[in-house]
C-alpha cells in the first residue's frame, strides 16, 4: 500500500486530524484540484487515516501543483 492519502479537507484540518490519530505525516501539500495530499511515514499510518477518515479521501486521480524549486547561482568571490 502507498503511503500518501488525498483528502478532500484543508492543510490544517489534516493536519489535526492525523495528530489525533496519532499518526506521522512526512509531507503535506495542498492539491491544486482541491483538497490536501498527505505522505505518511508508514503505509499503516496511510491505511489508519483511509479506515477513520474514508468519506474524505479522494479516489481517483487528483491535481497536483508542479513543485519547482529554483537553485540560485552561487559566487564564492
Amino acid at each position: 500500500m502507498t503511503r500518501a492519502v488525498n483528502m478532500n479537507m484543508d492543510m490544517d484540518a489534516a493536519i489535526s486530524l492525523c495528530g489525533r490519530l496519532d499518526i506521522h505525516i512526512s509531507a503535506i501539500e495542498p492539491l491544486d484540484s482541491g483538497g490536501t495530499r498527505v505522505v505518511l511515514k508508514s503505509s499503516e499510518g496511510a491505511a489508519k487515516l483511509s479506515r477513520s477518515a474514508k468519506a474524505h479521501v479522494i479516489e481517483g486521480p487528483v491535481v497536483r501543483s508542479r513543485l519547482y524549486q529554483a537553485r540560485p547561482s552561487i559566487s564564492y568571490d
